[in-house]
Formats: C-alpha cells, sequence, structure tokens
C-alpha cells in the first residue's frame, strides 16, 4: 500500500511537471528525471526496486506498438539499410568500443564485465529517442529513421548482453552459436509478430463496428504478442513492432476515420503517462545506487560514465557518416538498391549522430543483472556497472537532449540562409 501511493504521488508530479516542461519550453523528460533524483534522496522514501522484467512488460510493448504503429512504412522500407546498419552493426561496434574503454580504464573490469557494460548501453532508446525529439520539427526521413533504429536495435543489445554474462558465469562464448542465436530471435519475432498482426487483422473486421472492443483488442495484443514471443525464445521486441506495422497498414484500409481518432486519443493519453512514469522511475534509481557505493568511488564512477558517454558518442557520429558516404557511393554505382530518396545530407547525419539517447531498456537491463554467480559467489562489479549505465543513461539524456533542440534550431536557420 505504500509503494502505491508512492506510484500515485509520482503520476501526480509527473503531470504536474509535464504541464511546466510545456511553459518553459524544457524537454519534458530532463526535467521528469531531475525530478527523479531529487525525490530519489529523500530520506523517508521508500526504496522503489524496478523488476526488469516488469518494466519490459509493461512499459516495452505499448511503446513500442505506439511508435511502430505510427511509423511510414514506405519511409521505413526506403530508408532500411540505414536503419539495419544502425540497428545491427553500430549496436556491435558500440558495444565493442565501451568494453575496450572500461577494460583499460575502470581497475578490476574485465573483458567480460567490459562486453556486459557494452552490450548495457550499446542499443539507443526507442522511448527516450522519441520524447526528446518530438516537436522539433525533424523531417519525415529523420523520424523514421530514429524511430526505426531504436525500435530494431534492442534485439542486437539483448544478444551481446546474454553471451556477456555468460562469459562472465563461466559459460565460453561461440561465435557461430551467437550468430544463429541472432538470427533466430530477430526471424522468430519477425513471425510471430507477422502471425498475431495477421490474426489481430481477422478478429477487427469482424468487430470493427464496436469501438470499444476494437480498441480493446488493440490494446491488449502488443502484451499478448511480446509474452507469446519471450515464451518461444524469440525476439518479443521485434513482434510487437512487426505488430505495430502490420496494424497501421492494415487499419488505415479498415477501420472508420472517427474509430482511429478515438484509438489515437486513447493511445496518446496512455503513452504520456507511460512515458512520464518511466522517465521519472530512472531518476529515482540513481540515488538508490549511489547509496551502495563510497563517495571517492561515485565521483570515479561519475567521471568514468562521462568518458564511456563521449566514447559512444564518438563512435556514432563516425558510423552514421561513414554511412552517408556509403551510401552515396552505392548510388552512384546504380543497380538499383540505393534510391535518391534513401541518401543521407550533413544536416540529417548530425541530428541522426546527435540523437542518440539511451534509457528505459539500457536501465532495465542493467538493473537485470544476475546478483550472484551460479557457485553463489556475488557478481563482481555489479554495482558500479550499474551505477556507470545510470550515469551514461543520464548524460546522453540531459545533455544531448538539452543541446539537441538548439542544434535542430541551428541547422534550420542555417538551412534558410543557404536557400
Amino acid at each position: 500500500m505504500e509503494n502505491y501511493s508512492v506510484v500515485i504521488i509520482i503520476l501526480a508530479v509527473m503531470i504536474g511537471l509535464s504541464a511546466i516542461a510545456d511553459k518553459v519550453r524544457l524537454p519534458y523528460p530532463i526535467l521528469l528525471i531531475s525530478a527523479g533524483i531529487a525525490v530519489g534522496f529523500i530520506p523517508t522514501l521508500p526504496n522503489i526496486e524496478l523488476n526488469p522484467e516488469v518494466v519490459f512488460l509493461i512499459f516495452l510493448p505499448p511503446l513500442l506498438y505506439d511508435a511502430a504503429f505510427k511509423i511510414s512504412f514506405r519511409q521505413f522500407r526506403t530508408n532500411i539499410n540505414t536503419i539495419s546498419t544502425l540497428a545491427i552493426s553500430l549496436v556491435f561496434i558500440t558495444a565493442t568500443g565501451i568494453a575496450v574503454t572500461a577494460h583499460y580504464l575502470i581497475p578490476g573490469m574485465t573483458w567480460p564485465l567490459s562486453f556486459v557494460l557494452g552490450a548495457i548501453l550499446s542499443a539507443t532508446d526507442a522511448v527516450a529517442a522519441m520524447s526528446i525529439t518530438k516537436g522539433l520539427g525533424l523531417s519525415h526521413k529523420t523520424n523514421t529513421i530514429l524511430e526505426g533504429e531504436s525500435l530494431v536495435n534492442d534485439a542486437s543489445a539483448l544478444v551481446v548482453y546474454r553471451f556477456a554474462v555468460a562469459a562472465v558465469t563461466g559459460t565460453a562464448f561461440v561465435f557461430w552459436k551467437a550468430s544463429l542465436e541472432f538470427v533466430i530471435l530477430m526471424v522468430g519475432g519477425f513471425l510471430v509478430g507477422f502471425f498475431m498482426a495477421k490474426l489481430l487483422g481477422k478478429v477487427l473486421q469482424y468487430v470493427h463496428r464496436n469501438y470499444l472492443v476494437t480498441i480493446g483488442f488493440m490494446l491488449l495484443m502488443p502484451f499478448v504478442t511480446y509474452l507469446l514471443a519471450e515464451e518461444m525464445h524469440v525476439s518479443g521486441v521485434i513482434a510487437v513492432v512487426m505488430l505495430g506495422l502490420g496494424i497501421s497498414r492494415f487499419s488505415r484500409k479498415l477501420l472508420p476515420d472517427g474509430l482511429r481518432q478515438q484509438s489515437k486519443s486513447f493511445w496518446d493519453v496512455i503513452i504520456f503517462l507511460l512515458n512520464g512514469l518511466i522517465f521519472i522511475l530512472i531518476g529515482l534509481q540513481f540515488p538508490y545506487v549511489a547509496k551502495s557505493l563510497e563517495r571517492e568511488q561515485i565521483i570515479l564512477y561519475i567521471g568514468y560514465g562521462f568518458i564511456i558517454t563521449l566514447v559512444a558518442l564518438v563512435i556514432r557520429v563516425a558510423r552514421v557518416f561513414g554511412q552517408q558516404l556509403n551510401l552515396e557511393r552505392a548510388f552512384k554505382k546504380g543497380k538499383g538498391r540505393i534510391t535518391e530518396h534513401a541518401l543521407l545530407d550533413f544536416k540529417n547525419s548530425l541530428i541522426i549522430s546527435w540523437s542518440g539517447m539511451r534509457g528505459i531498456v539500457s536501465l532495465a537491463i542493467a538493473i537485470g543483472l544476475p546478483a550472484t554467480l551460479k557457485d553463489g559467489s556475488p557478481f563482481p562489479q555489479r554495482a558500479a556497472i550499474i551505477f556507470i549505465s545510470i550515469v551514461v543513461v543520464l548524460f546522453t539524456l540531459i545533455g544531448q537532449g538539452l543541446t539537441l533542440p538548439w542544434l535542430v534550431r541551428k541547422l534550420n536557420t542555417e538551412e534558410k540562409k543557404t536557400v
């Protein structure tokens, strides 16, 4: 009951702060995280421990489904080369870059532990990216690439994470097994999502005249799809994304405008509450983890987190601008694989590079680290890994989140001068 009261108070604070953020023109995730940190230091506040499985189940399915439902399928298909590059190869490159940095920077950080940290921080977050960039007037191409990348890259990060944790607990890493598991996760998630989209489409054909029943099915299906995929040991993330993409195309053909508008209004409220709640919870975790560390360690780990944030940003900038050059070369060669609409310019590349925030997924994976190894001994460096992960999440959300609106306005101003 005590935690229930805390959650109600947090929701009330979140709604009020969101209104304030709108008035002062500050990205509301920044204000909510800051408030969460401040509230977390209140001595009488009970610790709110996040169960990672609950976080994934409650927050990810509706947020991913809503994002996939709204994304332009045509733009997604046009930019699939860039999206897959950022969502797959960039994740593995970032995990490796962070692992190398952590291994040589942080005392006692073995290679397996370094790759655990790298995996946790390798993927950008759909919730963070869309919340920060909303209302900035980004082009459809930029929005689609950012959303598409964030929707797919979680599966890549989770594969790296699973094998890194297995290595820490004594299981040998086998490259072909890791590759096979990645393919199974992706293809299996795709098939589950495709099947569930078809099933939901058939159901909606019979009930679409009943608005409440239709919206009820559309609300329930992301959770069912995610659970089914995870029970089958494939990617629940990819399954929900496929469900959203499939139902998005289907709804435009079948559902009347009134129902789609009513559904949109309902989902907007749900997404607003979930977004706000998760950002405050991210802030609340910082003081909770900080209390388990010495003051000298905290200062050092904040410094490590800052360096890792810079490393991840540099890798992302290099990969995005490298992708821009690769697309231009492929387009000049012809062969019809890369169209002119898939090309990136300097403005798009810079915004995409600067929009690589971390968030809910990184936090949930970090908190989900096992407390002990198979032999019962404590998981090494667990508190350090969680703390550094939270620090990097905060640095990306606050640092890049605060400067991104300024960057977009600056680029738009320069573009108008050029024109």
